[in-house]
């Protein structure tokens, strides 16, 4: 640990719980296989319901035909780490989803109504989903009736085993990984679910290609953002879809990137949580799709020079030893913490008040780092303002309930209406 580390003070293990975002430990006796249906991938499991037949019946309730290897003729496969190869035998119409970033996939491509769950309160991820879409006309997640996996407190995550049974999905979106580090859970209940309910198909370790339980090392692969949305787009057989908006995305950062002023003249920036009177870093340099909407700007890291880690905490005196030019406070729109009010907070304490940040009014709300497609979008643009207003237009002040806050048309990065054709399916 560095020389601002506090090994005695709470770390945000302890007091945060956020969709995708705990890296967990455990034991993975070996990565989980996909199949087809709620068939293990090795060929020894029955279906859901016992069967070994060697027909399936099709999406529009015919039998298809069955092909050389035994699937049939409107399967298909997709494959990403962890769990490899998984086959469909129709695009998924009930979808268990644990971390933000799948809900927002989703809903890129058309098929937001089929998520029956999250892994927190529908609600705290889905105001910041709100704010965005509300951008977007015809853009909508439906969030009534989506069910909270997560009932663990006190710091624990904890998901019941038969809630997944009750939901009953045709793909649990999520990484088999990631649950396999939650109270109650092994690599024998993974297998249990993928064979008697439906397959695992996703990856949350590439938030900050950080270590999944050690059975998963040897096989895990780590993604960037647009390249796991592309892999989900194959699960939503949805390519052109996917396809205008990587467009989108790249026109996005050519744009900014064609604008940046050179390396010398870029502030130092700082990523954090603030509560109870203590800092919680985390690095830019990192890879990972956490910080997709911040890389880009090839900004200096103001932690840079230190060891930080998942477990590291500043209090006021260390983080003004480092004093950023800039800080971006993570979770900071329609989420979990109410940035202009911890801003005021800051701006009267007689230490945190002598912050550069502060001083200058460089203080602002910033995006989820556990962001899909859209939400990347939305946040590149806020980030390009907050950093370089003098080159893409100043952000707007913003106010908790505010929603995104209102850039004139001029000002804004990308086009809203061509994102929204592309997700309602009426782009020309």
């Amino acid at each position: 640990m560095g020389k601002h580390a506090d090994r005695s003070a709470p770390t945000r293990r302890t007091v945060i719980r956020f969709g995708g975002a705990v890296a967990g430990a455990g034991s993975l006796a070996g990565c989980l296989g996909g199949g087809s249906g709620g068939s293990g991938s090795d060929g020894d499991s029955d279906g859901a319901d016992g069967s070994d037949d060697a027909e399936t019946e099709g999406a529009d309730g015919s039998e298809d035909e069955e092909t050389d290897d035994g699937g049939s003729a409107g399967s298909y496969t997709v494959e990403m780490a962890p769990v490899g190869e998984v086959t469909l035998d129709a695009v998924p119409e009930d979808v268990m989803v644990y971390s933000l970033l799948y809900a927002d996939m989703a809903v890129a491509f058309g098929h937001g109504d089929a998520v029956n769950s999250l892994g927190f309160d529908a609600d705290a991820g889905g105001n910041t989903l709100d704010a965005y879409y509300a951008e977007l006309g015809g853009v909508a997640f439906d969030r009534e009736g989506v069910r909270q996996l997560n009932t663990g407190s006190g710091g624990g995550i904890s998901v019941d085993r038969e809630l997944l049974y009750e939901l009953d999905s045709d793909l649990h979106l999520a990484d088999p990984c990631l649950f396999v580090s939650f109270d109650g859970w092994d690599q024998g209940d993974m297998a249990e679910v993928r064979d008697n309910v439906a397959p695992w198909f996703g990856n949350v370790y590439s938030r900050r290609n950080s270590q999944p339980p050690e059975p998963c090392r040897d096989d895990y692969e780590y993604y960037g953002l647009w390249e796991i949305t592309e892999r989900v787009a194959g699960v939503f057989q949805e390519s052109e879809r996917f396809e205008a908006l990587a467009a989108v995305h790249d026109d996005l950062i050519e744009t900014v990137q064609a604008d940046l002023p050179p390396t010398e003249e870029r502030p130092t920036v700082g990523t954090l949580l603030y509560m109870d009177g203590t800092y919680y870093p985390s690095l830019l340099d990192d890879p990972g799709f956490a910080n997709a909407h911040v890389r880009p700007f090839g900004v200096v890291d103001a932690f840079g020079a230190d060891d930080v880690t998942y477990e590291t905490a500043y209090d006021h005196e260390q983080l003004l030893e480092v004093d950023p030019d800039v800080i971006l406070h993570q979770y900071g729109v329609e989420s979990y913490y109410d940035v202009a009010a911890v801003r005021e907070e800051l701006a009267d304490h007689p230490v945190a008040g002598e912050l550069s940040a502060i001083e200058n009014d460089r203080f602002y709300p910033s995006g989820n780092p556990v962001q899909g497609p859209i939400m990347n979008l939305f946040q590149i643009e806020m980030t390009a303002k907050q950093l370089f207003p003098e080159r893409f237009g100043e952000w707007p002040a913003y106010e908790l309930g505010d929603g995104y806050p209102d850039i004139p048309d001029d000002e804004r990065l990308f086009d809203r209406d061509r994102v929204a054709g592309i997700v309602t399916g009426e782009a020309e």
